[in-house]
């Protein structure tokens, strides 16, 4: 089993930047591939950016492509997601996932990841 918690959430004007990190514990000693997803209010939650275990690969939803920057540090167990120029439809709640994989590999689907953190809210307000 392997525990996820979120951290660096908040309130934020547009145009702003925050940083989350999420640190792994429990079985950390394997292989994970790391992404974060978020929801909106009423929304369905949705991909926002991934990474391999390796932290060679990255992938980014169009929607913050250029303006987040996801990476990882596997010393500490602990995956970040740099975010820019934040825009008031960035406003959700932002969950990391861990994925068990043998393969240097970047994963975009919810069904795809193993453990998931609790979440934290991100605010934008204009």
């Amino acid at each position: 089993q392997v525990q996820l918690v979120e951290s660096g959430g908040g309130l934020v004007q547009a145009g702003g930047s925050l940083t989350f990190s999420c640190a792994a514990s429990g079985r950390t000693g394997s292989r994970y591939a790391m992404g974060w997803f978020r929801q909106a209010p009423g929304k369905e939650r949705e991909f926002v950016a991934a990474i391999s275990w390796s932290g060679g690969s990255t992938v980014y939803a169009d929607s913050v492509k250029g303006r987040f920057i996801i990476s990882r540090d596997n010393a500490k167990s602990t995956v970040y997601l740099q975010m820019n120029s934040l825009k008031v439809e960035d406003t959700a709640v932002y969950y990391c996932a861990a994925k068990t994989t043998y393969y240097s590999s970047v994963y975009r689907g919810i069904s795809d990841y193993d453990y998931w953190g609790q979440g934290t809210q991100v605010t934008v307000s204009s």
